[in-house]
């Protein structure tokens, strides 16, 4: 495989949220699948200690997906500041590896 396998970690802040950036992505075939994970985030914002119930995407596609994916989210998100995190896969099984090249149009 000539592929690099990577995972995509972006939280939303609404299931209609998430729901509407996973479906294009996979409509438009830049990653093979999204997982939706309601949790509770903590982080500093504008100077302030802010909690929030949120929705974390995990999704699977290729590095080189990465700016079209980026594109998208921004088009589609409700945060000013979004972060969308790639982190490599070291290791994929080879029917994983053959699934994700295929749905990702990788060739």
């Amino acid at each position: 495989m000539t592929a690099d396998f990577v995972q995509l970690v972006l939280t939303c802040g609404s299931w209609q949220e998430a729901q509407r950036i996973a479906d294009s992505l996979l409509e438009q075939k830049l990653v093979g699948c999204a997982e939706m994970l309601a949790v509770k985030s903590k982080s500093w914002w504008q100077n302030r200690l802010e909690e929030t119930d949120e929705i974390k995407l995990i999704m699977e596609s290729v590095t080189g997906h990465f700016d079209r994916i980026e594109q998208e989210v921004a088009k589609l998100h409700s945060y000013d500041t979004f972060v969308l995190q790639q982190v490599p896969i070291n290791r994929l099984s080879s029917k994983a590896q053959s699934w994700l090249t295929e749905v990702t149009e990788v060739k």
